[in-house]
């Protein structure tokens, strides 16, 4: 976006995460503006949700097309970015929306005639938020029996804790996804032109430099055409609403009255304006119900982009508003699980009974025999047929039916030494669980730091404003 100074025309001073900045030849404002490659940029523009702060500067709502839109003077503009820097700092001191500076950036913000979005989209409030609280529920129910299920069936126990850990790294995944989408869009497009580069003597790699790009473009025309930051944006949120859907579905299933693990709580849900007796599991059904509309903002992008010829078409305008869509929803999702889930009271004593169900540990009686020199077809078929023919399952009458099972049988059928025995590496004994869990607690504490190392492009928007009002 840095171009070569005009006689009559802006010179670009900045871009951060996707917005330009410009000063007029007066000098006297630094204001959001539409430059030739600015449809490019607006594609890097989802990327300010990954930064270490969450932030995303934003246009005001419903003027995304306008060519010039609320400005910041010069010393507001210092403010405003100063204050970034504070959050980016309380982000890295583990207290981010724990304090004044949220507060006082957007404030600083609106008195400027300008419009700053603070997103918590990962950071706290956000995605490691919601990873902080699946872990203290994990650690708090290390050794919670649970009952496994495939096809919606009881299938193996598990323990709570080992469940939950599952969602975690599900979230983790997708912290990935998102870092790596960062990683791509942080490409300057900024010397491209309309399509075909400049005459003028300019140097896209300096510039890229300058700005804190990690690389500039290879071609002019990929870098005008270029929406996959867009596209890939959209689809690791996709994804992640998937997550936060299924997450949302157990929630509601475990909440049944026929299943009952989890009770009512105000923060999970209200209850029925008609049915005094009924507490439903509201956030989790909206949070399910809202997985549809990210998809669909995805859908909605690939099919703008499907039929596009290279450089620029009138028809990109439209890849803003899925992007910001789907970035709000998550947000909205991930607020209201963070509020639900550290509420979550889990009727622990119905889980051991339901993990107590005999028929949960029939594999480990085939494993049983398997011990003991059984081919796993004969142990996985005598087991069965012994199932078939006994309504009741005791260690008395699997003795009885084949004599390879003795007297240690009976231990198989304990709900604690059952799982405890499956300690092999990622499995739910909680042998398993506690190094697994320790692992998971380090790799968070490494995305955090992933993530601040972000900041610095709030850091050299400081430092570029600073040098103008010198």
């Amino acid at each position: 976006m840095a171009r070569a100074a005009e006689k009559n025309g802006p010179v670009v001073l900045v871009v951060l995460d996707g917005w330009g900045y410009r000063r007029e030849r007066d000098g006297n404002a630094i204001q959001l503006a539409h430059v030739p490659t600015w449809d490019r940029l607006w594609a890097s523009a989802p990327r300010t949700l990954l930064e270490a702060s969450g932030l995303a500067v934003g246009l005001p709502e419903g003027q995304m097309g306008n060519s010039e839109v609320g400005h910041l003077n010069l010393g507001a503009g210092r403010v405003v970015t100063q204050d970034l820097v504070r959050v980016s700092e309380s982000i890295r001191q583990g207290s981010f929306f724990r304090n004044d500076a949220l507060r006082a950036a957007c404030a600083h913000a609106r008195r400027s005639g300008g419009t700053l979005h603070l997103m918590g989209l990962i950071g706290d409030g956000g995605v490691h938020a919601h990873q902080d609280h699946l872990l203290a529920l994990a650690e708090a129910h290390v050794e919670t029996p649970l009952p496994g299920y495939t096809h919606l069936q009881r299938a193996q126990p598990v323990t709570l804790g080992h469940h939950l850990l599952a969602h975690h790294w599900r979230f983790s995944r997708d912290f990935e996804r998102l870092s790596e989408a960062f990683a791509r869009a942080n490409v300057s497009p900024l010397g491209s032109g309309a399509l075909a580069g400049s005459t003028l003597p300019i140097d896209p790699a300096a510039v890229a430099r300058r700005l804190g790009f990690a690389s500039a473009f290879e071609n002019s025309l990929d870098a005008v055409s270029d929406r996959d930051p867009l596209a890939e944006f959209l689809f690791a949120l996709s994804l992640l609403a998937v997550h936060l859907s299924a997450l949302g579905e157990e929630l509601v299933f475990w909440s049944s009255t026929e299943v009952g693990f989890l009770r009512p709580t105000p923060e999970l849900g209200s209850g029925s304006s008609l049915m005094p007796q009924k507490r439903n599991p509201d956030v989790a059904e909206l949070v399910r119900g809202k997985s549809g509309r990210v998809i669909g903002d995805l859908v909605a992008l690939l099919t703008t982009l499907k039929g596009l010829p290279l450089a620029y078409n009138r028809d990109l305008q439209e890849d803003k508003a899925p992007a910001f869509d789907a970035a709000g929803q998550i947000i909205e999702s991930l607020q209201a699980l963070n509020a639900a889930i550290p509420s979550l009271d889990f009727d622990t004593v119905r889980m051991t009974a339901a993990a107590s169900d005999p028929r949960l540990y029939a594999t480990d009686l085939a494993e049983y025999l398997v011990n003991r020199g059984v081919a796993f077809r004969e142990a996985h078929e005598v087991v069965a047929r012994y199932l078939s023919e006994h309504a009741e399952i005791t260690a008395e009458s699997l003795r009885a039916y084949d004599a390879r099972f003795q007297a240690d049988v009976a231990a198989v059928l304990d709900p604690a030494t059952a799982v405890s025995r499956r300690a092999s590496p990622g499995g739910p004994s909680p042998a398993a669980v506690r190094p697994q869990l320790a692992h998971a607690k380090d790799r968070l504490g490494l995305e955090r730091y992933q993530l601040s190392r972000h900041a610095e492009s709030v850091q050299l928007l400081d430092a570029i404003l600073s040098e103008e009002s010198e």
